[in-house]
């Protein structure tokens, strides 16, 4: 049998859909894996801020257009790339086992957070880490810096910035690390929704059931319960909040953040429940930040991009 995979060609999208694929040929050594690179609106404008080209949907809709055109049996994605709400024909065959889902500082230095210099140049090209920089450091100065993984290095080695915010995974899966990189606490800087994890996304026509042994049991509901907070909460890349849920023992915990995106106020906030109900977990927490503050932030953000 002949899978064909779908991704972006970067080369960490390709690192992750290769990962995959290998993960595909290890349980079933007679299928033949084949990488369908699809140049998407996001790579295309690299340098250009999401907020200002449509948001995370840049990263996935040629993909998703290529499975219901049959040119592809599968897709994998970076989950913290996909909108709240996904293309209605698709469907997730399965969640792999997912990253270490914490940001990364990067210095030439191997500065903590806590260690930067005053009045030290940060680059991100996330409202979520920029505001909570703001928040935990106003003293430092936060700008963008969008591209990719080796793209926002080479800003660091070149002294256009002192340092970045990097997610770990991303570094992780790229076989890169050194004593530069220092793992932020993701109770301090709450991660991305679904960052660390990746989506098999398919067609409702079979292949689900095909590639469901790729499914995590664990990534899948930390993932639901994420992704449950950021449908409830109505939020896009426009939005500063973040979410990280984990199991310990039978319990499913979802921490949770919604900042103001000047970084002078933050609300934050805990929900837990069984696993099994991961979605009304997601919610919950979405609930009780909106009425902690959160909305209030929200609409800020929706007046300002108008």
């Amino acid at each position: 049998m002949r899978v064909r995979i779908a991704t972006r060609g970067s080369r960490l999208a390709l690192a992750q859909t290769n990962w995959v694929a290998a993960k595909i040929r290890e349980s079933h050594p007679s299928w033949v894996t084949e990488v369908v690179i699809v140049r998407t609106s996001g790579d295309r404008f690299s340098e250009q801020p999401l907020t200002a080209l449509g948001g995370k949907g840049l990263f996935v809709k040629e993909i998703e257009e290529a499975l219901l055109n049959g040119e592809a049996d599968c897709a994998v994605h970076s989950a913290k790339d996909l909108p709240a709400q996904i293309t209605p024909e698709l469907v997730f065959a399965a969640v792999p086992c997912r990253e270490d889902p914490s940001d990364v500082l990067v210095t030439e230095c191997g500065y903590s957070l806590e260690e930067v210099p005053r009045g030290a140049v940060l680059g991100t090209s996330s409202p979520r880490r920029a505001a909570l920089l703001r928040w935990l450091r106003p003293d430092v100065r936060v700008v963008p810096c969008r591209g990719n993984v080796d793209t926002r290095l080479d800003k660091l080695m070149r002294g256009e910035v002192d340092g970045l915010l990097l997610a770990m995974a991303g570094l992780r899966r790229l076989g890169i690390w050194d004593d530069r990189f220092v793992r932020v606490d993701p109770m301090l800087i709450v991660p991305a929704v679904g960052q660390g994890a990746l989506v098999v996304e398919t067609r409702a026509d079979g292949w689900a059931e095909r590639l469901s042994f790729l499914h995590d049991r664990v990534a899948g509901c930390t993932l639901e319960a994420e992704r449950a907070f950021l449908a409830a909460v109505g939020g896009s890349c426009h939005t500063s909040l973040g979410a990280h849920a984990a199991v310990r023992g039978q319990e499913l915990v979802l921490h949770g953040v919604i900042a103001d995106p000047t970084g002078c106020q933050v609300v934050r906030g805990v929900s837990r429940g069984s696993p099994e109900n991961a979605v009304e977990v997601g919610r919950e927490l979405a609930a009780q930040l909106l009425r902690c503050g959160g909305e209030k932030f929200l609409q800020g953000e929706r007046v300002a991009l108008r």
